[in-house]
């Protein structure tokens, strides 16, 4: 991995200098009714008729400084049980950083092990100079990005703050991300209202497409519809996956630490 090594330290306590003096206001502000830490979810995901996976989505109970700057620590770990576990052994790990104020990253880990197929992925943002550090390259480690990139947990977490009754049914939604060393744009369309059963009962939800490139396993660039729940909160409560083999359902199995109550009820 390239690393730069500042040898003068006149021109190392310059640097700092300059970060120092950078305003808090050269961040953007994004109001934040949505989540908070202590936030737990867990989810279970379908395959037919067999449970073939599930997922929890955690934000730390305490806030930590990253960059200078308080952050939520976001930890998505999901695993494959079951029968599909002995065909295909998945444990994955993602983390961000998030900042409180901005809804930006700090930092962001992956780790991801499916099969015999192992990858680590370690990048540290800076959004003064737009740009992020990958720690654990060996060949080009720094790369230029737009104005308030995400990574893909982040990314979520700033749709949370959107405010859909602005926004018009079949709008797209981008958002720029970074993840494994490329810029794309995150895109979802809003698909309008709908209300949605649950183990908890029904509630009233936005239903999300995340907009998908042509590929080998999803079927169609709609193939993902996700349904959050129309509140405040804003969490998934039901996403449903189209594959070229079959469908996915992910159903919310439980949930604490909401900043606002769930609003589930009879139909």
């Amino acid at each position: 991995m390239k690393k730069v090594v500042l040898i003068l330290s006149i021109i190392t306590t310059a640097a700092l200098s300059q970060v120092a003096l950078k305003p808090d206001n050269a961040y953007r502000r994004v109001p934040n009714t949505s989540f908070g830490a202590g936030e737990h979810l867990e989810y279970k995901v379908h395959y037919g008729i067999f449970n073939a996976a599930e997922a929890t989505v955690d934000v730390a109970p305490t806030l930590y400084k990253v960059n200078e700057r308080p952050c939520y620590r976001v930890n998505v770990y999901g695993r494959t049980v079951g029968a599909f576990d002995l065909i295909t052994r998945i444990r994955n790990t993602w983390r961000s950083y998030i900042d409180t104020t901005a809804i930006l990253p700090q930092k962001f880990f992956a780790h991801i092990e499916e099969g015999n197929h192992r990858k680590e992925e370690n990048v540290t943002f800076n959004h003064f100079n737009n740009t992020v550090r990958a720690e654990e390259k060996t060949e080009k480690d720094v790369f230029k990005v737009p104005d308030n990139v995400h990574d893909v947990i982040s990314g979520y977490y700033y749709l949370r703050t959107i405010d859909f009754s602005r926004v018009n049914t079949n709008q797209m939604i981008e958002v720029p991300a970074f993840f494994d060393d490329e810029i794309y744009n995150m895109k979802v369309r809003y698909r309008g209202r709908e209300v949605v059963k649950t183990k908890f009962g029904h509630i009233n939800a936005i239903k999300l497409n995340p907009v998908l490139p042509d590929n080998k396993l999803f079927k169609g660039e709609d193939a993902i519809r996700i349904w959050v729940s129309d509140d405040a909160n804003k969490i998934p409560v039901k996403i449903e996956v189209e594959l070229w083999v079959g469908s996915m359902e992910m159903d919310l199995k439980k949930h604490s630490g909401l900043r606002n109550d769930l609003k589930f009820f009879k139909q």
